[in-house]
């Protein structure tokens, strides 16, 4: 680990990856950015790592932008930072072809909440909380929660969310559906590292696989989704883990994954 606005360590073939600004509730300021954009792309590509475990030191998870850093005229210009900072950060999330897990340890707010909604499975504490914030600030939401809130929780829900910025309870963020799982403090982690360590000792490209056709479903027809599944099927089928995994299954043994 090392003392940044980003820790970073790796459990087995976990990837965890903290953000570390405790003091400011980690707003994300342009260091964290672009640290947690390098953190991702350093995961992405290290072959040991097959899943991604995505959380925050501390009692609260991501409070959004640093609004001192966006009201400095004579700086950052706030299309440059949604556009630099945030935009990269959701992409990778949703494109990288491997797990991420968000265990969200505290309050979610504007961006900080369509940060973690990004990731692949959300669990939360019960003392967290998830706020669509920028009506209170006359902004719009953006890093990516206009296209991925409706999606979770339907248009009406998701349009009073973001208008009124309701805080959402974890129970209340599982039973519309925007979130996996709500678990007592004290045991997120440890349930959120259970999770990722499962996903890393499944297979992989196939899990990457299937996370490229959710992305697609989004926006294909019924047709044209049902074809790229034919295709990623052809590619799933020549890995070397579905070779495993037929074998395995055959033999009436656990199947041993290695992630290609």
């Amino acid at each position: 680990m090392s003392n940044t606005t980003i820790l970073t360590e790796t459990v087995g073939n976990v990837a965890v990856i903290k953000l570390n600004r405790p003091e400011k509730f980690h707003s994300v300021n342009r260091e964290m950015a672009l640290a947690l954009q390098a953190a991702l792309d350093k995961a992405e590509v290290d072959n040991n790592i097959r899943a991604i475990l995505f959380t925050a030191e501390g009692k609260a998870f991501c409070a959004g932008q640093d609004l001192s850093e966006a009201a400095d005229v004579n700086g950052l210009g706030i299309e440059r930072i949604v556009r630099e900072h945030y935009n990269p950060i959701i992409l990778r999330l949703r494109n990288i072809e491997k797990p991420i897990v968000c265990a969200v340890n505290g309050v979610a707010a504007g961006a900080g909440a369509n940060i973690a909604l990004a990731c692949d499975i959300v669990i939360a504490g019960k003392s967290a909380a998830f706020i669509q914030a920028f009506s209170k600030i006359a902004l719009i939401p953006d890093s990516g929660g206009t296209f991925l809130l409706p999606k979770l929780v339907g248009l009406q829900r998701a349009t009073a969310l973001m208008m009124l910025g309701d805080k959402i309870s974890p129970e209340e963020a599982v039973q519309m559906g925007m979130i996996y799982k709500a678990v007592e403090d004290e045991k997120l982690m440890e349930t959120a590292m259970e999770i990722a360590k499962t996903l890393s000792e499944l297979p992989t490209k196939a899990l990457g696989l299937t996370k490229r056709l959710l992305n697609e479903g989004t926006t294909n027809s019924l047709e044209v989704q049902l074809d790229r599944e034919a295709q990623e099927q052809v590619v799933a089928a020549a890995s070397n883990d579905c070779k495993e995994g037929i074998t395995a299954f055959m033999q009436k043994r656990k199947a041993v994954f290695k992630g290609n």
